[in-house]
């Protein structure tokens, strides 16, 4: 009842329950700050309309709601802090009306949707937070706007496209944080961020070369661009770097040398140049020499001053007399060589010879003993460590069962925990060979997609053949659908996002790959959940590995109730068996069970169905009340894409591409209420345009 209260502070208490629904009853409210509470529930009313706010910090609660409805439009504030909380929807258009807002961070919330291009008309932003949550679409070129803008951070969302050119203009920018998203194209130019000390485009998409005019950022103090897919030399511009501290390069596809110029990089402290194919001597500094091994592993062949590399080529092989020397004793070795090449004749005869002879009674075991192998993530071997955690394979840390093998939940001794998937015995021919199954896993360790399962790599031996995997502790989207309980938490707007993940990474794998990769066996039992809900497919491009004409084939053709109907006449198998494996799961997830039923009942007696026979509505998962306004219209789209994709011929089916933009770029359209909706309205199996 404080009709006249300008100022409330209530930070660092353990305040709990709602914030006071008249907090800003006479409409004088200035100052408001609650920072880390356990506050809970939604805005009070009072405070969305109250317009002389100038500043605001609510971070460190548990307060929810939309994000889009919670607030107005504040025509003095300054400063507004939201960030860990628990609020979700889309960012109103109304941060744009806020002509005074220097300050908007809202990082770490649940927060979903485009970012609005009406934010670049808060001109006076100087710094802008909204990373750690589920943005998606590209990042709007109207933030290029931002003149006063110091920093900028939409680190760790969904974000996808190129970073605006226009970025190059930020002439204030001191910190820019892009990591953690699916970015893809060049680097823009930022020569003109020359106050940037700051740079994180780390786990993106980025391709192409490094651009030269980092090198006039001369304030850079840390740069990462690791985890992306640049090419080509390290510019020698980044020696005009004085005052880099932190350079993070590591797992790219880097070639050449390190540049000489590096030498001037003085205040270099940790450098990361590991997963490249780099080569030639390192700086002789102190960055350079304290590194650890692992800094430089699964390079091409660096070599210098530093504990684990070898040792370059000596100089001294550059003296004159040096070089006369090495003349003379060249032409002594050949004239040896061709003494010793009419032994070598002679001796690989009797070789072969004898190798018949021995290999009508080599056991064939032995064969197989040159096969062991280990490749890792980290390089370790890692078959012992394996046995060891999972107790020899113990049946009590099986965690799935599929048509390949059998997946054991393995805690290694160093505390990382593995999902190894241990394949069924091996025959003769089940390997097509052990070259060509290295290079297939070897290709699929590199692949970097946020929702695909990462394959760390794989242990090859007589006794077993392993694949490593990341472990996911929420499960597969089969163990949550097939359980009451937990399907009542994965509701609608989980439901429609795990969706669209699985489109993002089959999109991925079929356009984006130098070669497209086919799953051949996508099910709810491959699609693994974290635990924010967030979906990652799983055994992705395991079926090109195996050899066509052994057992593995039916088993690798598909799992029983996802496989394209073309199966039947063709063991051919093409993007659009994925995309149709793709239709079944998503109706499984709206459905709430494996829609098989569905399938046959509906689609092969089509023509006899009239308009009102199946409601959408008395189809979806009856455990959930039914979803409402935007989250019914996602929901509408997602079945209309899943029929689409089950149409019984492969040409009429849309491309992976194609359904993901759909969900990505999905727009509120205008239908129907979701009771009067019917399965066969939504069936347009010849034209994907009509879907949105």
């Amino acid at each position: 009842m404080l009709s006249s209260l300008t100022e409330l502070d209530l930070s660092t208490n353990n305040l709990t329950g709602h914030l006071p629904e008249n907090m800003c009853l006479g409409g004088l409210l200035e100052y408001f700050a609650a920072i880390d509470n356990h506050f809970i529930g939604s805005i009070p009313k009072s405070l969305r309309n109250c317009t002389n706010l100038f500043r605001v910090r609510l971070d460190g609660n548990q307060l929810t709601g939309n994000i889009g409805d919670s607030f107005g439009v504040y025509p003095h504030l300054v400063y507004m802090e939201l960030s860990y909380n628990k609020f979700y929807g889309e960012l109103s258009t109304n941060w744009g009306k806020c002509q005074n807002l220097t300050s908007l961070k809202i990082s770490n919330n649940d927060i979903s949707g485009r970012i609005s291009p009406k934010l670049g008309d808060a001109s006076q932003l100087h710094l802008l937070d909204l990373s750690s949550n589920k943005l998606y679409g590209e990042i709007p070129k109207e933030l290029g706007k931002l003149t006063f803008l110091l920093e900028l951070n939409l680190g760790n969302n969904k974000i996808s496209g190129r970073i605006p050119y226009n970025f190059r203009m930020l002439s204030n920018l001191e910190r820019l944080n892009l990591s953690r998203n699916s970015l893809s194209g060049l680097i823009p130019e930022l020569g003109y961020c020359k106050k940037l000390w700051m740079l994180d485009l780390s786990n993106n998409r980025l391709s192409k070369y490094i651009p030269l005019q980092i090198g006039n950022m001369q304030f850079l103090q840390y740069l990462d661009l690791s985890q992306n897919f640049l090419i080509g030399e390290i510019p020698q511009q980044f020696g005009e770097l004085k005052v880099l501290e932190v350079l993070n390069l590591s797992h790219n596809v880097l070639s050449g040398s390190i540049p000489s110029s590096f030498e001037k990089m003085l205040s270099l402290t940790s450098i990361d140049l590991s997963y490249n194919q780099l080569e030639g001597s390192i700086p002789n500094f102190n960055a350079f020499r304290e590194a650890p091994i692992k800094e430089f592993r699964n390079n091409k062949g660096l070599c210098g001053n530093a504990t684990g590399l070898k040792a370059c080529p000596s100089a001294i092989s550059q003296n004159p007399l040096v070089k006369k020397w090495n003349k003379a004793v060249t032409l002594i070795f050949i004239l040896l060589g061709i003494v010793l090449l009419v032994f070598i004749i002679v001796g690989i005869k009797l070789y072969i010879r004898s190798r018949k002879m021995k290999t009508e009674i080599k056991p064939k075991e032995e064969e197989h003993q040159n096969m062991f192998a280990v490749w890792s993530y980290d390089g370790k071997m890692v078959y012992e460590k394996i046995i060891e955690a999972t107790e020899d394979f113990d049946d009590k840390h099986i965690i799935g069962v599929g048509g390949h093998g059998i997946v054991y939940k393995a805690k290694l001794s160093t505390g990382q925990v593995v999902a190894v998937k241990k394949l069924h015995p091996l025959s003769e021919d089940s390997v097509v060979n052990l070259k060509a199954f290295t290079s297939e896993i070897c290709s699929l360790t590199e692949i970097r997609h946020r929702n695909i399962v990462k394959l760390h790599g794989f242990c090859s031996h007589p006794r077993h053949l392993l694949l490593v995997y990341q472990f996911l502790e929420g499960g597969s989207l089969e163990r949550i659908l097939n359980n009451d309980e937990l399907a009542l938490e994965f509701d609608w707007v989980k439901r429609v996002n795990v969706v669209k993940d699985v489109a993002s990474a089959l999109s991925y794998m079929h356009h984006d790959c130098s070669s497209p990769i086919i799953h051949r066996d996508l099910s709810s039992k491959n699609v693994l959940l974290d635990s924010e809900y967030e979906s990652h497919v799983s055994d992705f491009g395991t079926a090109r590995i195996m050899s066509s004409d052994t057992s593995y084939w039916t088993s690798f053709a598909g799992t029983f109730g996802y496989i394209a109907p073309e199966h039947a006449y063709t063991m051919e198998v093409s993007e659009k068996s994925d995309v149709y494996s793709f239709g079944v799961v998503a109706l499984e997830v709206i459905i709430g069970r494996h829609p098989g039923d569905l399938i046959s009942s509906f689609l092969s007696s089509l023509v006899s169905l009239s308009s009102h026979d199946v409601l959408l509505e008395d189809v979806l998962d009856q455990r959930l009340a039914h979803p409402t306004n935007r989250v019914a219209e996602k929901v509408v789209l997602v079945a209309k894409l899943a029929l689409t994709c089950l149409h019984t011929r492969p040409q009429s089916r849309p491309t992976m591409q194609q359904v993901y933009q759909k969900l990505l770029n999905w727009k509120s359209p205008s239908t129907k209420p979701l009771r009067m909706i019917t399965l066969r309205e939504l069936i347009d199996l010849g034209n994907l345009n009509e879907t949105s």
